[in-house]
């Protein structure tokens, strides 16, 4: 299938609102989940271009990218997805698994309605992906703006090396459900299912567990990967790294992980959006008469700064492209300059001051400075 405008595949305007957006893509994944499309080939696709297209366009920072630069802006960030196990449909369907939401919408027979009375039921269960982890890292300021890679370790279940992920031999139907995978509860005119607690949801049971294991076909291993962080990355922000969570019984793949990234806070500079901003303290006398002085920013680098005479207490310098890196382009740098009255001065150095005082004929009693005039001056 060619690939498609993405907002021309939700069907929807380039300004339209984020739950615009979210409501559009719920009506193609209901319309085209290959849950009601068993063996359709182009419902299928149809399903993973909407759900491609909602991935970007509810991401701001990837919107963002794609509104300037189209495909090429957002190439490697539509991840490739179990598409039962999309995250989009925590936020969408409130965290149900979207089997059960076409069970309890449409009935597990497959026909429409809503499956009154017991009806079907002949579906077997799709067995779930492995769960999904989380771990939360947290790296200093800088390795967010510039980026960094980061070594973590943490446990997952990985399938049983002994038996191979089946748990043992002398499988056989769930007595349970009776090998559907299912229970189905009627309560009045509606007929509900569920996970079968016995088989979780597998539809069989094993005889010989293996020893193991103890027949969930799954065991403890320790993980140790790195994590690329990108550049710019925000405090909040979560990587998913797809097939890196639990792995399933019976040879189901694994979940993902969920990496929240949490940025340590500067003791000098601080961000908004792809700018950086810091104060810098300058003397009475650069204020007063100008001249130039040297910044080091964040990565180390020194440049050159011009402060223009008469430069008053706050007022804020821009330096262009020293700010943040984002989507192959950086921000600016703010530099607020904050005059630094001396706390104690020399004899001479007061007498100085004096003579100056009267040279500008400075007034003992100054009027008030109007507050447009504190506005323009950036405080």
């Amino acid at each position: 299938m060619a690939k498609r405008d993405y907002y021309e595949v939700l069907g929807v305007e380039k300004n339209a609102a984020k739950d615009d957006i979210k409501k559009a893509y719920r009506k193609l994944a209901i319309q085209y989940h290959p849950d009601k499309n068993p063996g359709d080939k182009t419902a299928e696709e149809k399903f993973k271009e909407a759900t491609e297209a909602y991935e970007i366009l509810s991401d701001d920072q990837k919107k963002a990218s794609y509104d300037q630069y189209g495909f090429a802006g957002v190439e490697g960030m539509a991840g490739q997805h179990d598409f039962r196990n999309f995250q989009g449909f925590e936020d969408i369907f409130g965290g149900s698994d979207f089997s059960s939401i076409f069970d309890h919408l449409f009935g597990g027979s497959g026909g429409g309605g809503f499956g009154f009375g017991s009806g079907g039921g002949g579906r077997r269960a799709r067995p779930q992906s492995g769960s999904s982890l989380r771990y939360d890292v947290e790296i200093p300021f800088k390795d967010a703006i510039y980026g960094t890679k980061v070594e973590i370790q943490y446990s997952r279940n990985e399938s049983c090396p002994a038996c191979k992920g089946s748990g043992g031999t002398g499988k056989k139907n769930c007595p349970s459900c009776g090998g559907v995978g299912q229970i189905r509860q009627s309560q009045g005119f509606f007929s509900m299912a569920s996970t079968c607690p016995t088989c979780r949801g597998t539809g069989s049971i094993i005889e010989n567990p293996c020893k193991e294991c103890g027949g969930s076909g799954l065991v403890k291993k320790r993980q140790k990967i790195m994590v690329t962080i990108p550049s710019g990355v925000e405090d909040g922000r979560r990587l998913i790294l797809h097939g890196q969570g639990d792995a399933g019984p019976n040879g189901i793949p694994p979940g993902d992980l969920y990496v929240f990234i949490r940025v340590k806070a500067s003791d000098y500079y601080e961000r908004e959006g792809a700018d950086l901003y810091c104060a810098l303290p300058v003397s009475i006398t650069q204020a007063s008469i100008g001249g130039e002085i040297y910044v080091t920013t964040l990565d180390g680098k020194k440049i050159k700064v011009k402060v223009h005479p008469g430069t008053q207490n706050g007022k804020m310098l821009r330096v262009r492209g020293e700010g943040i890196p984002v989507n192959a382009r950086k921000g600016d740098l703010y530099i607020k300059l904050m005059v630094k009255i001396p706390e104690k001065l020399s004899r001479r150095g007061k007498e100085l001051l004096e003579e100056l005082s009267k040279i500008e004929g400075e007034a003992e009693s100054p009027s008030l400075i109007p507050l447009s005039d504190l506005a323009h001056q950036g405080h």
